[in-house]
């Protein structure tokens, strides 16, 4: 069911706005992981440790979840469709893996969190810091945004198919 011109822009606006909250909260969350990474003094590390499960938890997994489903709600009360184009099944495909991986790694992160409260010298060092789940992320969220944007051509069998549909009826 088609939304109206109005509501249309509101869900767009919100979606748009937590989309991008998502992408800066990861952002924030690299740089932690960074600073976790290459400092050497404990409390640094520690608090990195901290900001990132803060983050994740209190920021990133609401952004992602209100992302996904706005994204959802905007495929469907929409021309675009969730299935009928390429870009948009693509998106949410790849939205849908993002939040996945992110829902299933964020308990590590708290474990990771907690060792690194209790851990001292050497065995804190080794712990590092999160890089490559929140670089991996960015990237896919900024595919996800490339598509979003530029919108490439191209329809799925389904939508191939509901068009023609539409045009039938409209014949009739």
């Amino acid at each position: 069911m088609p939304m109206t011109s109005r509501v249309r822009r509101l869900a767009l606006t919100v979606h748009v706005t937590f989309s991008v909250g998502w992408i800066g909260a990861v952002v924030a969350y690299l740089a932690l992981g960074v600073a976790a990474t290459t400092s050497t003094d404990t409390q640094t590390v520690r608090a990195a440790w901290t900001g990132m499960e803060l983050t994740g938890w209190y920021a990133i997994v609401p952004l992602a979840l209100t992302s996904l489903v706005t994204g959802m709600v905007m495929a469907l009360g929409s021309k675009w469709g969730l299935f009928r184009h390429y870009w948009v099944f693509i998106s949410f495909v790849l939205t849908l893996i993002a939040t996945g991986v992110l829902l299933f790694h964020m308990p590590t992160v708290t474990s990771l969190a907690e060792v690194a409260q209790e851990a001292e010298g050497a065995s804190l060092e080794a712990l590092g810091g999160d890089l490559s789940h929140p670089g991996i992320g960015l990237l896919v969220l900024l595919v996800v945004q490339v598509l979003n944007v530029y919108k490439p051509p191209g329809m799925t069998r389904y939508g191939w198919r509901k068009q023609q549909e539409q045009r039938n009826a409209a014949m009739r």
